[in-house]
C-alpha cells in the first residue's frame, strides 16, 4: 500500500548528515527489493542509461515499498512531462542530468513543483497521491518533500554555477565527473587537471549556497574521502556493478586457487 510522501534524506541533507545510496540499473522489481532492504538511505533508479520505461519503473517502485530507502529517479531529460510522470509514480525525488545553466535549473524546479510555486500537473488519482486516498494531503507535502538534485556535467553548468545553485529549490548539486570530463574535452580522464579544477568550482560554490554535494565512487576509500570533503550524498555502488563484480571475482578466484579452465 502507497504511504503519503515523507523524504527523510531531504531532512537529512538540510541538517548537514551524509548520506549513502546506490543505482539501480537492472530494471528488475527483485534487485530493488533486495536493494531496498540492504540499509541504503536512497536508491536512484536510472532512467537516463537504464533501460526500463514506466512500467518497469512503477515495479521497482512497488518492490522497494516495504524497504527503508527513499525512492529517488534520475530522468532521461529536462522534461516536464516525464518528471510529472516520475513523481506521479511515486519517486520522492528527482535526479534531472544535463542542466547546463540557471534558466534550465529554474525549469527543473518549476517542474518538479505544484502551483504557484511551478508548472507540475495536479491529479489525485495517481500512485503517489494514494489514488485518491491522499488527495489535497499530498498536494501540501509535496513540494517541501521532493527532492531536486541537479546534475553538473557540462562546461555551461560550470560556468554558471554561483546563478544555478541560487535558485530556490535546488536541494543537491550532483557532479557527473564522466560526462563532466568528456564535456572538459578528456574523456575518461576524470582525473585531469581541468575536470579537477571544474569539480572543486562546483564544491566551493555548493558550499558557499548552502546546497548539498553529491557525486559517484567507485570504492569505498574513494567514498569516505568524498564524504570527509563534504559531499552528503554519494553512490557506493549499483545493483549491476555489484553483480558483474562479484560474480567475477568468484569465477577468477576459482580459476587462480584450483586452475579450473
Amino acid at each position: 500500500m502507497t504511504r503519503l510522501i515523507d523524504n527523510p534524506v531531504k531532512r537529512k541533507l538540510r541538517a548537514g548528515e551524509r548520506t549513502v545510496g546506490a543505482w539501480l540499473q537492472l530494471c528488475s522489481p527483485i534487485a530493488a527489493e533486495i536493494m531496498g532492504d540492504a540499509g541504503f538511505d536512497w536508491l536512484l533508479i536510472d532512467m537516463e542509461h537504464g533501460h526500463g520505461d514506466y512500467q518497469t519503473l512503477l515495479a521497482q517502485l512497488q518492490a522497494m515499498q516495504a524497504g527503508g530507502a527513499t525512492p529517488l529517479v534520475r530522468v532521461q531529460w529536462n522534461d516536464a512531462a516525464v518528471i510529472k510522470r516520475v513523481l506521479d509514480l511515486g519517486a520522492h525525488g528527482v535526479m534531472i542530468p544535463w542542466i547546463a545553466g540557471r534558466a534550465p535549473c529554474e525549469a527543473a524546479v518549476r517542474a518538479c513543483r505544484y502551483p504557484p510555486d511551478g508548472i507540475r500537473g495536479v491529479a489525485g488519482s495517481h500512485r503517489a497521491a494514494g489514488f485518491g486516498r491522499f488527495g489535497a494531503d499530498y498536494w501540501r507535502r509535496a513540494n517541501d518533500e521532493v527532492l531536486v538534485i541537479v546534475q553538473i556535467e557540462t562546461v555551461e553548468a560550470v560556468r554558471e554555477i554561483d546563478a544555478m545553485l541560487a535558485v530556490p529549490g535546488v536541494d543537491v548539486a550532483f557532479v557527473g565527473p564522466a560526462d563532466l570530463s568528456a564535456a572538459l574535452g578528456h574523456l575518461g580522464d576524470a582525473g585531469h587537471p581541468d575536470v579537477v579544477a571544474a569539480i572543486a568550482a562546483v564544491e566551493r560554490a555548493a558550499r558557499k549556497a548552502g546546497v548539498a554535494l553529491g557525486t559517484i565512487s567507485r570504492s569505498w576509500e574513494e567514498a569516505r574521502a568524498l564524504w570527509e570533503r563534504g559531499y552528503q550524498m554519494v553512490t557506493v555502488a549499483s545493483d549491476a556493478t555489484l553483480l558483474t563484480q562479484h560474480a567475477g571475482a568468484l569465477a577468477r578466484r576459482f580459476r587462480e586457487e584450483l586452475g579450473g579452465r
